[in-house]
């Protein structure tokens, strides 16, 4: 044997470490078993540890924790977890992985399947039994991806027992803790790989069938003829055409004894008949009692990455709740991405709790993950949320308690459960439910729901576990802390652009004048001139012929005329008050909107109350709320509608999202009502005080016409159908709105001189905001605003009355026929417009021959 210490081996070492490629090809075709022992037993029994400089011993640190620097940990240490050449996770650096070469990932390589159980028996069997067992404890130990790990251990348990299949199945458990088993590996066969044999996902139930039984007894069972054995499952062979015949199956235990999986051997490639055999069930159990505990070890590092990932969201769901507080929709819409990202469910809902009503939701936030990766984003104009979505949010709101559903179609918990929608994507299967609370634990403010938890391998719908319970459960609570922190945020900045509001409206109005107050005082109440000397009663009323005096002294008779004075014991100094208060905060620069219109649409309600016989079917607290709200419906009118407020960022637009102006005009009412003197409410109980303001301010947003084009229908569906009921207070709250609209167009009624000396004081006031608009937002006003369309108004007028008027006093003409001339005087001037409009086209056409 030549000295390996002589310049030639020292030279033909050297070029092997240089050409390490050739050295392992050359040491796997021309190594002999006795040398790969020799090599194996010289690293485990011989190995002494080193004392050279460059690998000290390791020795325990002589300096404390706390001493140690924070510099300490800047230094460029390398990654505590890596991934080796086939892509697993590994402790082991490349350096390290140089001295613990891993066996081949093919079958057969390197002894392969011919040199597991069928080889030779002895002390050379033995020996040749731990050596792979321990290099199999080498391999192993430096791998953490489950699946990965799963496949290495069947190459092994393929040269140990040489069976023609193996698969792997690892204990689960649903959101109610019942167990079933999943395979993590299924079918590995010769030449298999990790892609190919862990793409399919079967789930067997806990203690049926031979791997179910083995989960449940923790017993192993070796079978020399499947079909033999009443647990033995004949399905599979039949779908396959496969042919079982001998199986070993055994459980696999952690270091607590519980089992946490079963490996199951399919078909013995070799030996008598072809049954496994003791050896190889002792070989099998050997191997699987320590790797129960790496299994176990790479299941924990799983959950480990699992937590942290936890860790990390709920650190970015916090961080949200200080980075947006501005807008609930925005905080929501970053929540359910948020969750939608890490819970790989289909849809995220959260539906926003309703103070005033214990069954309704005030808004839904609603988004959906698709194929792609992307989140999209549905909002809640757009998004259709199916009622059994609410069923289920509002079961939650109601019990404040989770509510985890594997399969909706087959929970019969519910009397809903036959209602699931089409068959489509958009169905639900599987879902997750949970209340999110304030500060009170007793308090619902919302819930946050998800539909169908997707399998990343198989794309199918999957039910939500445990973890997805408690980590859905922890996300509540920062959503509810999101909530509540952005909910108050609005308060304040509603409080504070009140308060901007109040002090730009204080320092535009004042209290009415002494003088002025004094002289309507003094009038006696039988010196007021009566409805019928003033024409009160009349629906061709106009009030050009009227002083601003006797305007206010017109009030004071249709409060007394109508009983108000009397049945609610006002007093006459506090009602010539308010009514010269009210007067005064109109503003007199707004060419229409201003006390005259609010004193012709009182007078209008006055005339179909009295003359149109509508007081017998009302209340005196009804008719109360009707006046108070007609003639304070448009107080502080700013000549500009509520497009321009919000396109304008005014502040009123930050007080309100929709009826801007009309709940400006609400709330200044109720300023006035509250102001000393003022206060003609005094003589109601607190109940009647309640339920006149709520009339008064649905009355006043009524006057909203687009909230009068949504509510219309069902009004002239009911009178059309002769249901409508006097006694329903839903339908009489109905009629008062659609008075209060009558009411406030009823310009359009008038004797035609009227009618179009009107249409010229709008159109001078929607000019003037169509200028605002060119002037301070840049913007081309509408036709409706622009004074260079003004000889299209004949045509928008006609416009406006089949679209706005003429289907509304034809039912109130049908509720009752002394209504009629309200709808007559609306025929007539669209007659006048049409003309008009005719004679423009002709005015067009000959301009532009």
């Amino acid at each position: 044997m030549e000295d390996c210490c002589s310049p030639e081996s020292e030279k033909m070492e050297a070029w092997l470490d240089d050409h390490l490629e050739f050295t392992h090809s050359y040491f796997i075709r021309k190594a002999s078993r006795e040398m790969v022992n020799a090599w194996f037993a010289e690293r485990v029994h011989s190995i002494q540890p080193s004392t050279s400089k460059d690998n000290p011993p390791h020795l325990a640190p002589s300096t404390p924790t706390r001493k140690i620097s924070a510099s300490e940990f800047d230094r460029p240490l390398r990654p505590i977890v890596m991934k080796d050449a086939e892509g697993s996770l590994t402790f082991l650096s490349d350096a390290d992985r140089e001295t613990v070469p891993l066996r081949g990932s093919v079958m057969g390589e390197g002894g392969g399947v011919n040199g597991g159980g069928c080889s030779g028996a002895g002390s050379s069997c033995g020996v040749d039994r731990c050596a792979r067992l321990l290099e199999l404890v080498k391999d192993v130990s430096s791998h953490l991806d489950v699946t990965a790990l799963c496949h290495k251990i069947f190459l092994h348990i393929n040269e140990l027992i040489a069976a023609d299949r193996y698969s792997l199945f690892l204990v689960g458990s649903d959101s109610s803790n019942k167990k079933f088993l999943v395979s993590r590996l299924f079918d590995v066969a010769e030449g298999s790989t990790v892609e190919e044999s862990s793409s399919s996902c079967i789930r067997l139930e806990w203690n049926k069938g031979i791997v179910g039984h083995v989960a449940a007894t923790g017993q192993p069972l070796n079978i020399k003829n499947a079909y033999e054995d009443p647990r033995f499952n004949a399905e599979v062979d039949m779908i396959t055409g496969y042919k079982t015949q001998s199986i070993l199956c055994l459980p696999i235990k952690n270091h607590r004894a519980e089992v946490v999986g079963v490996a199951q051997a399919i078909n013995k490639k070799c030996g008598e008949e072809g049954a496994f055999t003791d050896q190889d069930e002792k070989d099998f159990s050997a191997y699987l009692a320590f790797s129960g505990i790496v299994l176990h070890n790479a299941q924990l590092y799983e959950t480990s990455q699992l937590e942290n990932r936890r860790n990390q969201v709920l650190l970015d769901l916090a961080s949200l709740i200080f980075e947006e507080q501005q807008c609930l929709e925005v905080l929501l819409r970053k929540f359910a991405g948020t969750i939608l990202s890490f819970m790989q469910a289909q849809a995220c809902t959260v539906f926003i709790a309703d103070e005033d009503s214990m069954n309704s939701f005030s808004s839904v936030f609603h988004m959906e993950y698709q194929e792609l990766g992307e989140i999209l984003d549905v909002p809640k104009r757009d998004c259709d949320v199916s009622q059994i979505n609410y069923m289920y949010a509002q079961y939650v709101k109601n019990t404040m308690q989770s509510l985890n559903i594997t399969d909706v179609t087959k929970d019969q918990r519910f009397p809903w459960t036959g209602e699931n929608p089409d068959h489509t994507s958009n169905q639900i299967k599987s879902l997750l439910c949970t209340p999110i609370r304030n500060g009170k634990k007793d308090k619902v403010i919302g819930v946050c729901q998800l539909v169908n938890k997707m399998d990343e391998a198989s794309g199918s719908v999957k039910a939500f576990n445990r973890n997805d319970e408690q980590f859905l459960e922890a996300f509540a609570i920062f959503c509810g802390l999101g909530i509540q922190n952005t909910q108050m945020y609005e308060t304040v900045e509603r409080a504070m652009a009140k308060q901007e509001v109040t002090l730009e409206v204080l320092s535009y109005h004042a209290t009415a004048a002494e003088e002025e107050l004094r002289e309507l005082q003094v009038t006696a109440v039988a010196t007021v001139p009566s409805a019928q000397s003033l024409r009160l009663l009349d629906f061709s009323f106009s009030d050009f012929d009227l002083s601003d005096t006797e305007t206010t002294l017109a009030t004071i008779r249709m409060f007394v005329d109508l009983n108000l004075v009397q049945n609610f014991q006002m007093k006459y100094t506090s009602l010539c008050q308010w009514i010269l208060s009210v007067k005064k905060n109109y503003r007199k620069n707004v060419a229409y909107h201003n006390w005259r219109h609010a004193f012709n649409t009182a007078q209008s309600m006055f005339a179909l109350l009295k003359s149109g016989r509508l007081q017998n079917n009302l209340n005196d607290l009804e008719i109360l709320a009707l006046m108070i709200a007609t003639l304070s419906h448009d107080l502080d009118h700013r000549g500009v509608n509520n497009s321009y407020i919000q396109r304008s960022d005014h502040p009123l637009a930050q007080l309100y999202c929709h009826s801007t102006m009309e709940h400006h005009h609400f709330d200044h009412c109720l300023m006035i009502l509250n102001s000393p003197g003022n206060q003609i409410l005094t003589g109601l109980s607190l109940d009647e005080y309640k339920a006149t303001l709520k009339m008064i301010e649905r009355a006043i947003l009524a006057t909203d016409l687009a909230l009068y084009m949504k509510r219309r229908g069902e009004f002239f569906e009911l009178t059309k159908n002769s249901q409508f009921v006097w006694e329903n207070e839903q339908h009489r709250d109905l009629l008062r709105s659609m008075l209060m609209t009558a009411c406030d167009i009823s310009a359009i009624t008038k004797p035609w001189p009227v009618q179009k000396r009107i249409a010229e004081l709008v159109a001078t006031e929607f000019f003037e905001q169509g200028d605002k608009e060119r002037r301070e937002l840049n913007i081309e006003p509408s036709d409706l605003m622009n004074r260079e369309k003004r000889d299209k108004i004949p045509s928008m007028q006609v416009s406006f009355i089949d679209a706005i008027c003429t289907q509304l006093y034809e039912t109130l003409a049908g509720m009752s026929e002394y209504c009629s001339p309200l709808l007559e005087g609306c025929q007539k001037n669209r007659q006048q417009w049409k003309h008009l409009a005719e004679e423009c086209e002709k005015e067009l056409f000959n301009g532009l021959a």
